[in-house]
Formats: C-alpha cells, structure tokens, sequence
C-alpha cells in the first residue's frame, strides 16, 4: 500500500512514517498543502493523509482541489479540530474519514486500511474499465482496442488485470511472477517476459500509443502517466 502522508509538525510526521513503514506501508510525505497536492498528482496512492492546518494550502483546500480535478483516492483527514462541525466541515470538502487528535496509532492504521479495503471493493464492483481507446469487462472477461475484439487466454487476461489494478507503477518481475503465477520467479523460469510479449503483441501491436513499457533491470509499468 502507498500512502502520502500531509502534515506540517515535523515530530508527527517522521513518527506516523515510521509506524506505517514498520507495519509493511510505503510512505511519502509533505511538510505543507503545496508540496502535498504537487505529490497527489505525480504519483499513484491508495490512501493520502491530510492534516487540516497547514501553511500555503490547509488540508480542506488541499482536499477540495484534488476532487476538483477527479482525484479519487481515499482521503483522511487529521486534525486537533475535534467539533462536530470541524469534522463535518472535512466530509463535505470531500473527506472519506476523519480522525481527531490525539489518537492511538492503531486507530490511526485501521482507518487506513479500513480506506484501502473500501476502495478495492469499490474497484472490484467496477465491471467495465476504460483506459483511453481500451476498454476491459472484468465480468465476462472481454478486451477491445480501439472497438475491435482481443482475443486473451485466461492467463493473459490475469495479467492485464494485474497491470490495470497497478496502473502507471513499477512492476518487477518478481512481483509479477508471486502475484500472478504464484510462483518466485528465481527459480529460473521466464515466465514473465514470455507472458508480457504476447500481451504487448496482443494490446500494442499496430497501435502508436504503447500500454506496455519496459523499465530495463527493473520490470514493466502499464499506462505511464
């Protein structure tokens, strides 16, 4: 799970970063609302913590803007405003969760991955996925390319759902392998490359715009921003 986390009090931030990371998160974090918003718009996460006050741009500016602009990522939102209306006030701007300060770290981690839980149902119960002229029914199991049909194996189709799921990230081949064959992939089999050659052959092949890109030494990243 990537999270960035927002929050200006320099002791916090390194503290709850290091809890996440120690508990298997990858954590990115931002001193202040500008820094964090340039952050949510790079980079891919599953779920952005947002402290309410904060210079240059507080965490309810920050909030409204990144669902201005369509960003749909969980958010939650974490503030010493503890009012019913300061927490109403953090759901309208568009605020998946608010957490008062002071609060127990395990609190605090079960409200994110209560977040990332929620949003991977909310993802699963998309049937139909559409990546600029390609379109993916997860239900019956269909791919057409700019209106014309793609003819994937059961296999092939995992692992086009495994690059969608993870769009515009690092994939290494080891990861590829665990999540998709279930299989490690230092046990000298080139599985992998094999698979995502007939996929790029399959999506790519005729087309100028390139799903499938190859990062040398490390994996694969899929629709790259």
């Amino acid at each position: 799970m990537h999270i960035l986390l927002v929050e200006d009090q320099v002791s916090m931030i390194h503290s709850l970063k290091q809890g996440l990371e120690e508990n298997g998160l990858k954590v990115d974090i931002a001193d202040n609302g500008i820094a964090g918003k340039e952050l949510a718009i790079k980079n891919k996460y599953n779920v952005i913590i947002l402290d309410v006050m904060m210079p240059g741009l507080n965490g309810i500016e920050l909030c409204q803007s990144l669902r201005s602009v369509g960003n749909s990522v969980p958010i939650l939102m974490i503030s010493a405003l503890d009012a019913v209306d300061d927490k109403i006030l953090g759901l309208n701007a568009g605020a998946d969760d608010y957490l008062a300060k002071p609060f127990e770290f395990f609190e605090f981690l079960a409200r994110i991955k209560a977040l990332e839980r929620r949003n991977n149902i909310n993802y699963q119960a998309s049937k139909i996925k559409v990546i600029d002229d390609l379109e993916i029914n997860f239900d019956n199991k269909t791919v057409y390319r700019n209106k014309i049909n793609i003819d994937l194996t059961p296999k092939e189709f995992r692992l086009l759902e495994f690059f969608v799921q993870n769009e515009d990230k690092v994939l290494s081949k080891n990861l590829i392998a665990d999540k998709v064959w279930d299989i490690d992939f230092d046990m000298g089999t080139n599985v992998v490359e094999v698979y995502v050659n007939y996929l790029r052959n399959k999506l790519d092949k005729g087309y100028d715009k390139k799903l499938i890109h190859t990062k040398f030494g490390i994996g694969y990243i899929f629709n790259p921003k």
